[in-house]
């Protein structure tokens, strides 16, 4: 009985309401009563789900009595994640006032032109970008300029240093190479920086520094070109060698402990000659040694290329003109080949 009052109430009621409420309330019952038809079980809601909610508490103030499926807090929280996708999607297409951006690139090639070059000023770096067809302000050069770090690491102002000094610079250093009967032999040599020319070397079981002290003479006998002469603090040069390079008019330059990149052409030549020969032989004895290093000296002058000569040899090798068949001739017995053409 109180059912059929309960039912007869709310047809009274339903009939004071406006025709659009109830068809409102009509489409969201028939929309949770789809959902909860699909053959999926449990039912999801998929977004399209979600937007239909969202839009009915939008456009119907009754939207709460019909909610079976959620909460109305679940739709308010749909309805806020709504609201910040819409304004995102806003501000991405919205056109940028106040100063122009500065991409990452032109950025990096301001601080790399400010560290290359310590005595530019925005008015070159600015010129120097237009030349690149960047379009940037000259103020918006000198403000970024601003944040860009200038003083080079040590390692950099060394590097500036042997570069503008290489033709008065020279080098020199030990290397070891293990014999047939497990014995050590000793090789010191000298190399200029200007050319990566091998200036003088020998081969010693025992070296001692007058041992040094003459290779230095035969090296430099008369007036050196070089004026500097780098070496490490290697105990074989003894207290006597740096006396000797002072007599020879040579201004010392001794690298720091445990500092091997402060002498590196040095270093990259003991790399190349052991990757080029001495990785791939056993020395007999001390003029074995010493004739496998000649030849060895000899292919890096005459044919070997060097990156830090822009793919020259330090002796200037000429490029072919003739069009004939390229010819292999072999050095160090067959580990490596000089290419030529037939005349």
């Amino acid at each position: 009985m109180l059912h059929v009052i309960g039912l007869l109430l709310t047809s009274l009621l339903r009939s004071f309401r406006s025709r659009q409420s109830l068809l409102l309330e009509n489409l969201v019952l028939r929309q949770q009563l789809a959902v909860l038809k699909r053959k999926h079980p449990p039912p999801r809601l998929a977004p399209a789900d979600e937007l239909f909610r969202v839009l009915a508490r939008r456009f119907w103030s009754g939207w709460k009595r019909a909610l079976i499926l959620v909460s109305p807090d679940t739709v308010v929280r749909w309805h806020r994640a709504g609201f910040k996708l819409y304004w995102r999607a806003i501000s991405r297409f919205r056109r940028t006032i106040g100063r122009k951006y500065v991409s990452k690139e032109v950025r990096d090639l301001i601080f790399r032109m400010v560290a290359e070059n310590p005595t530019w000023g925005a008015p070159h770096i600015h010129g120097e970008l237009m030349f690149l067809g960047f379009d940037v302000s000259e103020r918006t050069i000198s403000r970024w300029m601003r944040r860009a770090p200038r003083e080079p690491g040590p390692a950099k102002r060394w590097l500036a240093f042997l570069r503008n000094h290489r033709e008065a610079i020279a080098a020199m250093d030990f290397f070891t190479v293990p014999t047939i009967t497990f014995g050590v032999f000793y090789c010191l040599f000298m190399i200029g920086h200007d050319r990566r020319r091998i200036l003088h070397f020998n081969v010693t079981k025992y070296p001692t520094s007058a041992w040094v002290i003459q290779q230095l003479r035969e090296a430099f006998p008369f007036q050196a070109a070089q004026r500097f002469l780098i070496f490490d603090r290697d105990g074989k040069y003894g207290l006597e060698t740096p006396i000797a390079v002072r007599s020879m008019s040579l201004t010392r330059v001794r690298t720091s402990f445990g500092s091997p990149w402060q002498n590196g052409v040095a270093e990259r030549w003991i790399e190349s000659c052991r990757r080029d020969l001495l990785d791939h032989i056993i020395a007999v004895n001390e003029q074995h040694l010493k004739r496998l290093l000649s030849a060895y000296v000899r292919y890096y002058h005459e044919d070997r290329t060097h990156l830090g000569l822009n793919k020259e040899t330090p002796e200037k090798r000429a490029h072919s003109t003739s069009r004939g068949l390229v010819i292999a001739f072999p050095r160090l017995g067959g580990l490596h080949h000089r290419y030529e053409r037939a005349a």
